[in-house]
């Protein structure tokens, strides 16, 4: 008898029971059999096994057939994306609808779809004459322009053809005109890029180098317990602020995180700062302060009459009430962002004896960073920015941009500074630099979380990140003699002016939208003028995987990431340009969009519970019926996707750009064309984020 060793043992395999209403409904039960026994096993009756094998042969048929439905899926994704678009140009609305106020008609659509449809032939056109030119034997390299065939051309005594007429006489404009400037540009872009790649490497080691040594900032004494009393403990006068505008949908989760903060209740006053014009709103946020304040919270509502300088306005004027005096810090919370209970008692300890320090600053946390593509992309940019670019700056400068939200600031430091000012739509940004002019410090603490949502469309998205690349541009013409005046070290000057506000506020979107989006398919046309592929491929996958490390559950995203940072440029540069001449919309103000994902407010209980307390609290009598009304008009408004007219003319030159790359035998370039000519596309058409039906 051979060794137990020597036989070879059985594989268990689940038995399994197919049952089959039709070929389309279908499943699949599991047999659990007894302990020791398998139905391939060599112990069992034929008749057993052929039945089995019987149902192994129904459950590989049925696999396939799921396969090939998965298969056929395609096609109906790629019509459903076909009607989409077509749907989307016919009734979207063009950003320039939005900003000139017209309504969404039929003739207008009519003509932005002609316009799309020309620009799209014209693209075609451009690449057509360069296929054209490609098979009369012109080109099939980038350096090899056939100069010899070129000089037998323009021979007078020599024979061609118009084709070849027309197409010598723009080799040569191409050639003395156009190709030595684009060039010229080419070369400053690529000095930009690897300026500023070579600035994100330093913050990433960094980086890495806090992460191995293991520091952080470390508050000299640990708050004691409340429960036991404030003893000796450190428990200043604190003053909580949320302001907040028409925020609806937010208002009772940020209002209920506030008032849920661990801190004595004879040191802590909660400031709503409402900013709403819309009196439904004003009403439900004063009923939310009023239940509050019923149940023992020292909180205050508070409406501005005259709502100028949007929030850094609603701010100053808070700051004006006579009992401000009597409180030494103030921590400051947008509408839609919600601290945790200890919150206070791990910030506020950092003050204890360092009388220097300003700004304590929280990292944000974000409810919503898997909703869809969008909120996953935000998510590893913002993840990049606090992570790195914060806690870099806040451990070895003691100088970062406050966030304007999620942070607690000595109210010694903002008098002292100049208080907020509305000269620009980044306050959180400009008091920040004022403070470190006048010598104050910051701690970032990036293991202080705050919850918050991020944009879920890309319109609430794009004009989010308008404000926020046109406001330092406003910010930098307006410190620039300041700094230069300033007391602070020279090197504190040049890391102001060179890093923060040039090369990461001003150079980042001029280089990202010029160098990828124009000069680089530009080459396409114009091979006179090259780029390396080190510049196109190497070092933006490299500086994409640096910026993902923060977030490394995103490493999948990092190619849709890449080409979605690409198609930003565009809105960035636009905001940067905006900004530094003041220009169009800059000084625009428009409150992001939320949705109220962590958690959704009943607002009619507010009104039963109006209704059963003094009458001295009770509203007007009409006040549920008004809104009733106001749900009614807001279900009946109809809602639209926005068409970017400026990304999809890019996105077809991208992809005619793309096609003339194949005529090259450039193969990384057409890839990157391409998928980045797609990425415009569906960007373009707002494709991406939150859609509406």
């Amino acid at each position: 008898m051979a060794p137990s060793w020597w036989v070879k043992k059985a594989h268990r395999v689940t038995p399994v029971v197919v049952k089959m209403d039709n070929p389309k409904k279908w499943s699949m039960v599991k047999v659990n059999l007894p302990p020791g026994e398998d139905f391939l096993n060599d112990n069992v009756s034929s008749n057993k096994r052929h039945k089995n094998a019987k149902q192994l042969t129904w459950v590989l048929l049925l696999k396939a057939h799921r396969a090939a439905g998965c298969i056929t899926s395609i096609a109906s994704t790629t019509f459903s994306l076909t009607y989409a678009v077509r749907r989307r140009v016919t009734s979207g609305r063009t950003d320039a609808e939005i900003n000139a106020g017209k309504p969404n008609s039929v003739q207008t659509s009519a003509r932005f779809y002609a316009c799309i449809k020309a620009c799209l032939w014209l693209s075609f056109l451009l690449l057509g004459f360069e296929i054209a030119a490609y098979y009369k034997g012109w080109q099939f390299r980038t350096p090899d322009l056939h100069l010899q065939y070129l000089y037998t051309l323009m021979n007078p005594l020599a024979f061609k053809g118009l084709f070849d007429w027309i197409y010598s006489k723009w080799v040569l404009i191409r050639v003395e005109y156009l190709a030595p400037p684009l060039q010229f540009l080419a070369n400053v872009c690529v000095a930009l890029f690897l300026i500023q790649s070579l600035d994100r490497f330093v913050l990433c080691l960094g980086c890495c180098w806090i992460r191995v040594m293991k520091i952080k900032p470390v508050a000299k004494q640990t708050l004691q317990d409340l429960e036991s009393g404030d003893g000796d403990g450190f428990f200043p006068m604190v003053l909580v602020q949320i302001p907040m505008c028409n925020e609806k949908e937010v208002y009772q989760q940020s209002i209920e995180a506030v008032c849920n903060l661990n801190w004595p209740k004879s040191k802590i006053l909660i400031q709503v700062l409402d900013d709403s014009d819309d009196p439904t709103v004003q009403w439900l946020i004063k009923e939310e302060v009023h239940k509050w304040k019923h149940n023992g919270v020292n909180i205050v509502y508070r409406h501005r009459v005259i709502r100028d300088g949007y929030k850094a306005g609603n701010l100053k004027s808070a700051m004006s009430c006579s009992y401000v005096k009597d409180y030494e810090f103030v921590a400051i919370f947008d509408a839609d962002f919600q601290p945790s209970p200890d919150f206070l008692t791990r910030t506020v300890a950092h003050f204890k004896d360092n009388e220097e320090l300003g700004l304590v600053q929280t990292r944000w946390s974000f409810v919503n960073k898997d909703e869809n593509l969008l909120t996953r992309l935000q998510y590893i940019n913002l993840a990049f920015h606090f992570e790195v670019e914060q806690q870099v700056n806040g451990i070895f400068l003691k100088f970062f941009g406050f966030n304007g939200t999620a942070g607690v600031w000595r109210i010694k430091a903002l008098e002292d500074s100049g208080g907020w000012l509305e000269r620009t739509t980044v306050e959180d940004m400009d008091i920040a630099v004022r403070a470190h002019l006048h010598g104050w410090k910051m701690v970032f603490l990036n293991d202080v979380e705050c919850r918050c949502e991020l944009p879920e469309s890309y319109e609430a998205y794009r004009k989010q990140q308008h404000r926020w690349h046109s406001g330092p541009m406003q910010l930098f013409r307006h410190c620039l003699p300041d700094i230069l005046k300033s007391k602070i070290s020279i090197w504190k000057k040049a890391n102001l002016i060179l890093l923060f506000f040039l090369l990461r506020k001003l150079i980042l979107p001029f280089y990202s939208f010029t160098l990828f989006c124009i000069i680089l398919p530009m080459t396409m046309f114009i091979p006179e003028a090259t780029l390396p592929l080190l510049i196109i491929c190497y070092i933006p996958v490299t500086m994409s995987f640096l910026n993902i490390l923060p977030s490394p559950k995103s490493f999948p995203f990092i190619v849709p990431y890449l080409l979605f940072e690409n198609t930003m440029s565009v809105t960035k540069f636009n905001a940067m340009i905006s900004g530094l001449f003041h220009l169009g919309n800059a000084y625009e103000w428009v409150v992001t969009k939320k949705s109220g994902r962590a958690s959704e407010g009943d607002l009619m209980s507010l009104i039963q519970i109006d209704q059963k307390r003094d009458p001295r609290g009770v509203s007007e009598p009409d006040l549920e019926k008004k809104i009733k009304e106001e749900e009614m008009r807001s279900y009946g408004k109809k809602k639209y996707n926005m068409v970017y007219t400026k990304e999809l003319m890019l996105a077809f030159l991208l992809l005619a750009a793309a096609g003339r790359s194949v005529l090259a035998a450039q193969g990384i370039h057409f890839y990157f064309l391409l998928f980045q000519g797609i990425a415009f596309f569906l960007v373009g058409l707002d494709l991406i984020g939150e859609q509406v039906e």
